[in-house]
């Protein structure tokens, strides 16, 4: 079986951290979110993998993965190009898949017990697709299965009136089957090919539809805040591993990880869970608290910061307290002049949203 690893988004929902890069390479506990699908698929024994690409951020993540021989797979590079929808972008992977059956993980997606059971599970006999759920509180704002006797009988998006609590959360097994589907599909009112469209074909023309409601957490990191999420969840399980120079044994409690070259100086304080990547400075002045991710390179010093994430090459110096927040890469955050005019001054990206 081989997998299929849609990041051809444009990463419109992160905006400003995606004007210059990527959504799928936007680090969780320093590590970019595509290497966890790539992780949960290498896992589940599939170690052949298409990765479907946009226009925007290919050649980073061509650049990071290589030909996968570093991860321990085996990597086909696919271009969408235009964002047309899911449907239309497993549709461009026929020639990689073959006729064999294949997943779908997409690319902004983390769980975390894995796909491994869904897949061992799926049997293309008796079903010609899989889909992953997951029970939500809020079953209107996603996709939603509904089931009968424990038989898929229809996707509903977003329903005023759910008729169940389990999501689609973007994890599929398909058969070469839904290749035909997908060519029969028609744009929805969005201008896109629909992936629940063309499993509904498949359930309209009698065909079984495979389920498997998926234990422990999933996330979908789409926004800033789905991504300190997500951050807050992984270093829930982190060791602590230090590679790294702490000057003071009691400047840490707590789970850190620190990466090679990094130092923490004596009298900074950190309380872990926390994951500080490599070559980062941790100043004697600084507070680093829980659920904190440090990206590499990065200078931290005179700053209270908790709860957040720093993409890398960060210098946060100034005398604030920074919480629930996800800097991108080589962002500072530094002292001002000394002036300080009535009222509040800001330099703020296109489409962003602050909130004080």
């Amino acid at each position: 079986m081989k997998g299929v690893v849609l990041a051809g988004g444009t990463g419109s929902r992160l905006r400003p951290i995606t004007y210059t890069g990527p959504k799928q390479l936007v680090p969780v506990a320093n590590k970019p979110v595509l290497e966890y699908a790539i992780e949960d698929l290498k896992e589940a024994g599939i170690t052949e993998i298409g990765i479907v690409l946009g226009n925007k951020g290919r050649e980073e993540i061509q650049r990071y993965f290589g030909s996968g021989a570093e991860f321990g797979i085996d990597i086909t590079y696919i271009v969408q190009g235009e964002p047309l929808g899911l449907a239309h972008a497993v549709g461009c992977t026929r020639d990689f898949v073959g006729d064999s059956p294949f997943v779908v993980y997409l690319g902004d997606n983390m769980m975390r017990e894995g796909i491994a059971d869904l897949v061992a599970d799926f049997d293309p006999d008796k079903y010609e697709a899989g889909i992953g759920l997951q029970q939500v509180e809020e079953p209107s704002r996603y996709g939603i299965a509904e089931r009968r006797d424990g038989e898929v009988v229809g996707l509903v998006e977003k329903p005023d009136d759910p008729p169940s609590d389990l999501a689609l959360i973007g994890i599929y097994v398909f058969t070469p089957a839904i290749f035909s589907d997908i060519e029969a599909l028609e744009p929805s009112w969005r201008g896109e090919l629909e992936i629940t469209e063309a499993i509904q074909r498949i359930i309209d023309r009698g065909e079984r539809i495979q389920s498997h409601v998926v234990e422990g957490w999933w996330k979908d990191t789409g926004k800033p805040e789905d991504v300190v999420g997500a951050n807050r969840l992984v270093l829930d399980d982190i060791a602590t591993r230090v590679d790294g120079t702490v000057e003071e044994d009691d400047s840490i409690t707590g789970r850190v990880e620190l990466g090679e070259g990094s130092v923490i100086e004596a009298g900074a304080v950190v309380r872990g869970p926390v994951s500080i990547g490599t070559n980062t400075r941790i100043g004697s002045n600084a507070y680093v608290g829980p659920y904190t991710s440090i990206g590499d390179g990065s200078e931290i010093d005179n700053v209270h910061i908790e709860s957040s994430v720093t993409v890398g090459g960060n210098e946060l110096t100034a005398d604030q307290k920074i919480v629930d927040s996800l800097i991108g890469r080589d962002a500072a955050i530094t002292p001002g002049d000394g002036y300080r005019p009535e009222g509040s001054r800001f330099v703020i990206g296109e489409n962003s949203t602050l909130e004080l």
